[in-house]
């Protein structure tokens, strides 16, 4: 059993672990707001994902992507919401680091706040996130962790993937993060936001152009 759940992580972190619309925007947000603010929207992604899983381990996830209807409304509230999403993150304002000399100045002039995406943002890209249901699905049909216990099986690997769905879009957050803490230079903060939100928006693109 141990052997079959190791082959599984190893299957899933690549898979579900690969930049795509979630994981990008998660780096994103953190290298625009921050880990703290962008807290809220990781917990979003997290839960919306661990949906995703449970739609493809009761098979609904296969009638509702296969449906004529439901599929291209999925795609085209991701699409939507990924490039709303990456307007806001390229657009995010960059404040420079924070010194003993600058403190009284940054209390005089304070730039305009732009919140970070939310709960409720995160939760609708990963639920319509055409990726998710791919990698997912690929990985939970394609490994079995006991055999001849239906029920066990399906409860110990919707388990095991919701450890990854946790860790690595964790871990893509933090990333992200790690930028805006290296940047002290607020045009080169710009140019990683622009960056990060240019890579979203092909993270989609590349995405959509895979169900094709």
């Amino acid at each position: 059993m141990m052997e079959n759940l190791l082959l599984l992580w190893l299957a899933a972190l690549p898979l579900m672990g690969s930049p795509g619309p979630a994981t990008i925007s998660l780096a994103a947000t953190g290298s625009a707001f921050g880990v703290r603010p962008a807290l809220g929207y990781l917990s979003g992604i997290i839960i919306g994902t661990t949906c995703v899983l449970l739609l493809v381990a009761t098979g609904v996830a296969t009638a509702l992507i296969a449906h004529p209807v439901a599929g291209h409304i999925l795609t085209v509230l991701a699409t939507i919401y990924i490039l709303y999403l990456a307007w806001k993150i390229a657009t995010a304002p960059v404040k420079p680091a924070r010194s003993a000399d600058n403190i009284s100045a940054d209390n005089m002039a304070q730039p305009p706040e732009t919140t970070a995406p939310d709960f409720r943002g995160g939760v609708l890209l990963a639920i319509a996130n055409p990726k998710a249901f791919a990698a997912i699905g690929a990985v939970y049909a394609s490994h079995h962790i006991v055999q001849n216990a239906v029920w066990l099986n399906n409860t110990l690997k919707i388990t095991a993937l919701t450890l990854v769905i946790v860790l690595v879009n964790t871990t893509w957050l933090i990333f992200g993060a790690g930028f805006s803490r290296l940047l002290s230079d607020p045009r080169a903060g710009r140019a990683i936001n622009i960056l990060f939100a240019l890579m979203l928006i092909a993270s989609v693109s590349m995405a959509l152009l895979s169900l094709l």
